[in-house]
């Protein structure tokens, strides 16, 4: 049996933004994981997951790919996941073999609720990760991060790919995206090799990405509360893009020089710098909301930001909002029970999460 394993993320800063190429955001990966575990299948391949309910989602080959079995189960990342590594195997060579896929989930709760970080960018990453070992494809760390982002781009092309990145990547990190309509392009004229090796023969596929390690605040502790409201991020983004004004290059322009500020208060250790960066990252977010009719900050999370920073820290939504999860940085001398009881008489849950170790390299 292969596993591998793939963590959640949360957004720290420069959501909405980083949906345009180039532009950056800071995020987190968390020590809560999705496993997928591979074993050798026989006459079709199959993936089972709680996402699924109890029967497994099966498949065999076509002559243009994959076959899926989709009468009672939807086309999603997992499949694409699969697809695109059937489509790698055959241009390298490998024999084809059937496999049977199992992924379990640490990001929702017992009663299978979300908390709003990042299962489908994890269980995409994590795929690849399983599918990468089970074929021997010998991919780098980056190139799985690629693959990933192909696979997704498929089922969702404005995904910025952040959370992706964190899941891949680790800890503390600032991306930014690649342009995904010119991605999608390519993946409909050229090989899935010719797309991940594009930058190392001077092509333009990935112009716009980047991803550079941050190092942890320090005297800072991370906190994390969930509102207990789900939120779609792709119809949040949607929202934005169709009411987008004259006024959006200046909310691209603020979010940059917030995730510039904030990298610079990481890099120097300078704590007043970085919880002033994701203040003024809160306000920036509900400027948006309020431009184009989105609330983007709902009445729970604006509870959970105020508790934050009537303590002194600096708190606000991560991710597109509309509910899900807030994220606070608090000084180390915080009464944090305090702020755990003051979330919990308005109903917002403390996660207990931490920030997960970085893995292997970004180059």
């Amino acid at each position: 049996m292969i596993e591998f394993r793939a963590h959640g993320k949360l957004f720290v800063a420069g959501e909405y933004a980083v949906v345009e190429p180039g532009q950056p955001s800071v995020l987190i990966a968390l020590d809560r994981a999705i496993t997928a575990r591979v074993t050798e299948g026989h006459g079709s391949g199959s993936v089972h997951s709680e996402e699924y309910g109890h029967l497994p989602v099966t498949w065999t080959r076509a002559d243009d790919g994959i076959a899926l079995d989709t009468e009672h189960h939807p086309y999603d990342y997992v499949m694409a996941t699969i697809d695109l590594v059937e489509k790698l195997r055959d241009e390298q060579g490998i024999a084809p073999r059937f496999h049977d896929l199992r992924i379990h989930s640490q990001l929702d709760d017992a009663s299978g609720r979300k908390f709003g970080l990042g299962s489908s960018a994890a269980v995409t990453v994590a795929t690849v990760g399983a599918l990468d070992r089970f074929y021997g494809l010998g991919l780098s760390q980056r190139k799985r991060f690629q693959l990933a982002l192909l696979a997704t781009i498929r089922v969702n092309p404005r995904a910025s790919g952040g959370d992706l990145a964190a899941s891949t990547f680790g800890g503390w990190l600032r991306y930014s995206a690649p342009d995904r309509e010119r991605l999608a392009a390519h993946l409909d004229t050229r090989t899935v090799t010719e797309i991940l090796d594009d930058t190392e023969h001077g092509g333009d596929a990935w112009e716009g990405f980047d991803v550079q390690r941050l190092p942890a605040p320090e005297n800072l502790e991370l906190l994390v509360g969930w509102t207990g409201s789900p939120a779609s991020t792709t119809k949040l983004v949607g929202v934005v893009r169709r009411h987008r004004n004259g006024g959006y290059q200046a909310f691209l322009d603020e979010s940059r020089t917030c995730v510039d500020d904030l990298t610079t208060g990481l890099q120097t250790g300078d704590g007043s710098m970085t919880l002033d960066a994701l203040r003024r990252a809160r306000v920036l977010l509900q400027r948006l909301g309020a431009s184009v009719g989105s609330q983007i900050e709902t009445e729970r999370l604006a509870t959970l930001c105020d508790v934050v920073e009537s303590a002194g820290g600096a708190a606000k939504p991560s991710g597109a909002g509309g509910g899900d999860c807030g994220i606070a940085l608090v000084p180390a001398d915080t009464d944090l029970a305090g702020i755990h009881r003051a979330w919990e008489a308005h109903d917002i849950r403390h996660l207990s999460v931490a920030v997960q170790a970085p893995e292997g390299s970004v180059e």
